[in-house]
This record gives C-alpha cells, sequence and structure tokens, in this order.
C-alpha cells in the first residue's frame, strides 16, 4: 500500500535502513553509507516480473534530486522506465559534489564519499533488495555525465553501460577546472572546490580527468549526447517546464546556451579520444539544444536501445 513504511534497523555497515512505498512499484529506500557514516535515501523502481532483473542507476545532476532539482520532478523518467521491466535506481543527494570522494570535509557539504558510495556500498546492498541480476547500467547528466565517466573508469568492467549526457569529460585542464569550479563554488552554497582534489596543480585533477584516462573505458559500451547550444524544440515557451515555471525561459536561453555549447567542446573532445583508442562510442550530436532537462528527457529515450542491449533488458 502507498504510504506504508516498513520496520526500521540501526545499520553499522552498509545495509538498508527502512523502505517507504511511494507509488506502484515505487520505494524510498534508505541505504547507510558507512563511508558517510550517514543514510543517503534512494529512489528504486522495481521490475514488474519475477526473478532476477538488470538495474539502471540514473544519477541527477548538480542539484542532487530534492526540491525538484531531479529527473523525477523535470521529466518522465519514472513513468518511462517502469514500462521497461528493469530496476531503476536514483540515489538523493550530492548536490554541487560530482560524486567523488572529497579529500576534505567541507563546511557546507560534509563529509562526502560518493565514489565509494556508489562504485562499492550501494550496489550489492540494493541489488540484493531488489533481487536483481548483475546487469547494470550507469546514465549520468549534467554534473553527474562527468561523475559517471569517472566512476566506469574507477571501477573497469563493473558497469556494463555508461551514458553522459550533456557531461564535460575534461576536468585538469584549464577550461575544464574552471567548469568545474563553478559548478561546485559559484552554483551552490559556498563550498570550496579544493575540498574536493585539492588545488587546480594536484594530481587528484588528472586521475579524475576522463579524457585523460580515456582508456579507462575499454570494455565498457559508452553513449554520449550533446547539443550545440543553439535554441531548440524545448527552448520556446511552449515546453511545459517553461509554462510551469520550473525553467525561466530567458535564463534557459542566456545560461544554458553557452554552457551547452562548451559541453560539446568537451564531448567532441572525448569522442575523437575514444575513436583514437579504438574504444567503441555512441554519439548523439543533437544540432540544436540548451543545457536543459526537455533534452535529457529525449536523450534517456533515445539512448534507451543502447542501455537496454548492455544490459541484456530486451
Amino acid at each position: 500500500m502507498v504510504g506504508a513504511v516498513s520496520a526500521t534497523v540501526r545499520a553499522e555497515a552498509p545495509g538498508v535502513v527502512s523502505a517507504r512505498d511511494v507509488g506502484d512499484r515505487q520505494q524510498v529506500v534508505e541505504v547507510f553509507s558507512a563511508a558517510m557514516n550517514r543514510p543517503i535515501p534512494v529512489q528504486v523502481i522495481r521490475a514488474e516480473a519475477a526473478g532476477p532483473r538488470p538495474t539502471v542507476y540514473l544519477l541527477n545532476g548538480s542539484g542532487g534530486g530534492p526540491n525538484g532539482s531531479g529527473w523525477d520532478a523535470q521529466t518522465d523518467a519514472v513513468d518511462f522506465l517502469r514500462a521497461k521491466n528493469i530496476n531503476v535506481v536514483t540515489p538523493y543527494g550530492g548536490a554541487n559534489s560530482y560524486y567523488t570522494d572529497w579529500i576534505r570535509d567541507d563546511a557546507t557539504l560534509g563529509h562526502n564519499k560518493w565514489q565509494t558510495f556508489l562504485n562499492e556500498e550501494l550496489p550489492p546492498v540494493i541489488e540484493g533488495f531488489l533481487g536483481a541480476n548483475d546487469n547494470r547500467a550507469l546514465v549520468g547528466v549534467s554534473m553527474s555525465g562527468t561523475s559517471v565517466l569517472n566512476l566506469a573508469i574507477a571501477k573497469p568492467g563493473f558497469w556494463h553501460g555508461v551514458a553522459s549526457y550533456s557531461g564535460c569529460a575534461q576536468t585538469s585542464d584549464p577550461i575544464g577546472h574552471e567548469f568545474v569550479r563553478i559548478t561546485v563554488e559559484n552554483w551552490g552554497g559556498g563550498q570550496s572546490v579544493d575540498n574536493m582534489w585539492g588545488p587546480a596543480d594536484s594530481p587528484l585533477w588528472r586521475a579524475n580527468d576522463p579524457l585523460r584516462n580515456a582508456d579507462g573505458l575499454r570494455g565498457t559500451d559508452i553513449y554520449l549526447s550533446t547539443g550545440s547550444g543553439l535554441p531548440g524544440p524545448h527552448d520556446t515557451p511552449a515546453d511545459p517546464r517553461v509554462q510551469d515555471g520550473r525553467i525561466p525561459l530567458p535564463v534557459q536561453l542566456a545560461f544554458g546556451g553557452p554552457i551547452e555549447a562548451a559541453i560539446r567542446y568537451c564531448t567532441i573532445n572525448l569522442t575523437n579520444r575514444l575513436r583514437e583508442l579504438n574504444i567503441p562510442v555512441t554519439l548523439d550530436d543533437r544540432p540544436t539544444g540548451t543545457h536543459s532537462w526537455g533534452y535529457w528527457e529525449d536523450d534517456l529515450r533515445t539512448s534507451w536501445p543502447f542501455l537496454a542491449r548492455t544490459i541484456g533488458a530486451a
């Protein structure tokens, strides 16, 4: 029954703390992270059919998901994926964190060990809870479009497929560093990017640069998408997100256009590098489109055949 709450248990090691029904085969599950010493809320959708099924992990962007800033509020991803007979896992939290392991606690964001949580703690716990098989794909958008590439590089072979929508793959050159700094500091609440990977000349910036470390994506199926930054079909007063006030159109055009144009530069660079390394990559280079949710909703639908193939969800 929607609204039912399971018994809560105390967890010291990673594990399910509680689960609450919120919709048809849909729950919010709290998973304790030992690395961050706190429970992390995770939205899950169970596969419809009985028996082990594959899982898509859907990461939110720089907003982290709460307060209308994620996939569930901005797109039809829940309804779209619920019909695919797969498990879907979306963590809440991690705003402006790049879903990475920070070297120092931050006065605003606290203790961040998101790579450890996403690569080591969450999958065995949530897949056991869902009765899933070990076929899994990872999807990221904007900020997390960078993160999913780094997560796959950090654990080769673990993620069968990775889809990055409008994610900038280069982080350690001056342009990439500034983009990361703006994401962490200017769009956040006072946190310092130096607490993440250290100063700009730290080797951790190079270690977390998917362009520099592209060879680490060998053996993982890769899907990349980007717009050009030019106004497209979702950059009009007719778009439902504009109509209901979720995204002011002037902001979408003034900021989303230049951001997406810069991200296209990153995406083409990564595509070219992967092809130089003879690593297969699927690229959707859209002729229009700003950095906004309407296009990422489209990206999820367009990339579904790729995702289904990588996880055996046909």
